[in-house]
This record gives structure tokens, C-alpha cells and sequence, in this order.
């Protein structure tokens, strides 16, 4: 089975640094531009499905890859970006962005999602779809924080807890294969 994953376009969010979480928040002109380039690399890989998070940024990437090719899209909430809680919305150089994604410090806060408990629900997505779509060919179109976690889950959390470095850019597509 093998999945690839790619991140939403860009949204104006990104462009100004700040953490988007839950906001569901629409592409810009230049995220739109990065999904139909995205169309263009995957246009001659056959996929059997797309799963994609329920956010608009997320969907709308999806329905752009998709488009003249009627691959079924399922919304899953399983891979809706991490719940920044307190910190949605804020630019990341305002607090210990680092800090927040550290596996190994396990922080915990007052509404955002726990690190741990992210993994838990990434990692539970994943092998639910091993179970139900075995020897399918998925495309996955999620967050650069859900990348975060379906890497680790393939490849390990790294020993140096660098985590931000695993980010998918923007439409940036990557390839896993279950084993």
C-alpha cells in the first residue's frame, strides 16, 4: 500500500508567520497556483482515493488535484491540523514555537492539543486506513503539522526531537509505502 501526502497551498496565514490550527482559513492566489502545479505532477499517478482533512484549505487543494479526474475524496476530522488552542492565530516568533512541537519535552497546555496525544490521533488514522484500504494507492492532503506525525510514523521521531524540520512545504508531496 502506498500513500502520498501533500500539504494544502498557501493561505494568508502562512504568508504572515502565523499558527493556524483549527481556523479554517481559504487559500490565497498563490495557494491555489501551488495546487494546480500539484495537479500537473500527479496527474499521470493513478490513485485509487483521497483522504483530506475536512478544513477549507485542506478541501480545496484536494478538489483542485481532483479535478477532471473523479478520484473519490473522503473527509477525515482524524487529519484536521493540530488545535493550536491559545495560540491560533498567533505569529509563531511570539512564543516557544519550538518548544511546541518537541515530542520530548511533552508540554502541556490550557486548550492546544498535546503533542503526544497528536501523534496518537495521527498515528490511529493511519493504521485504520492500512486496515481499509489495503493495496490502494491514497492520497492524503493534509497540514504541515499532520506531516509532521506520518513521518515519524514511517521513519521514527528523530534523536535530535528536531521536528519542524520534517514540515512538508506548501503542495509539497512526499511517499510512503506500508511494509
Amino acid at each position: 500500500m502506498e500513500i502520498l501526502l501533500t500539504r494544502h497551498g498557501q493561505t494568508e496565514w502562512n504568508v504572515l508567520g502565523k499558527v493556524q490550527g483549527r481556523a479554517d482559513i481559504e487559500l490565497n492566489e498563490k495557494g491555489i497556483k501551488q495546487a494546480e502545479e500539484t495537479r500537473k505532477v500527479l496527474e499521470n499517478i493513478n490513485m485509487d482515493l483521497i483522504i483530506c482533512s475536512p478544513l477549507k484549505r485542506a478541501a480545496q487543494t484536494a478538489k483542485i488535484i481532483n479535478k477532471n479526474r473523479n478520484i473519490p475524496i473522503i473527509h477525515d476530522d482524524d487529519i484536521i491540523e493540530r488545535d493550536f488552542g491559545e495560540f491560533e492565530g498567533i505569529n509563531k516568533k511570539d512564543f516557544d514555537f519550538e518548544g511546541y512541537w518537541s515530542y520530548n519535552q511533552n508540554n502541556k497546555y490550557e486548550r492546544a492539543e498535546n503533542i503526544r496525544k497528536f501523534f496518537e490521533r495521527v498515528y490511529k488514522f493511519l493504521d485504520k486506513i492500512k486496515v481499509e484500504y489495503k493495496n490502494k494507492k491514497i492520497l492524503v492532503v493534509a497540514h504541515g503539522g499532520i506531516s509532521i506525525p506520518v513521518n515519524c510514523y514511517f521513519n521514527g521521531i528523530p534523536e535530535d526531537d528536531n521536528l519542524l524540520k520534517l514540515v512538508l512545504g506548501n503542495c509539497e508531496v512526499t511517499k510512503y509505502e506500508y511494509k
